[in-house]
């Protein structure tokens, strides 16, 4: 997320007021409990910071990219292929 946020700085130069934890922490709360963005716990940033940068982040396709990091790692943790597309090398017919 730091390395995304580096090489997309904001246009006015401002460095967001939140950090990117808290916009995670949000983002995982939502995804957790399926409430609505304005019902987002107080001690969470903004509705307002929180949706856009999700909306950012889907338009650039972090979102898509950072799920597919996390996919990897649990299929690795579990004991197999980081990527589901790759042959199976242990199998013969």
């Amino acid at each position: 997320m730091a390395a995304w946020k580096a090489q997309h700085p904001s246009v006015s130069g401002h460095q967001g007021r939140y950090e990117l934890r808290e916009i995670l922490n949000a983002l995982r709360y939502r995804n957790r409990t399926g409430c609505q963005w304005e019902l987002l716990p107080y001690d969470l940033p903004p509705t307002g910071a929180v949706r856009y940068s999700f909306d950012v982040w889907k338009r650039d396709g972090l979102d898509r990219r950072i799920n597919d990091v996390l996919r990897m790692m649990v299929r690795e943790r579990a004991g197999r292929s980081a990527d589901p597309r790759s042959p199976i090398s242990s199998w013969t017919p």
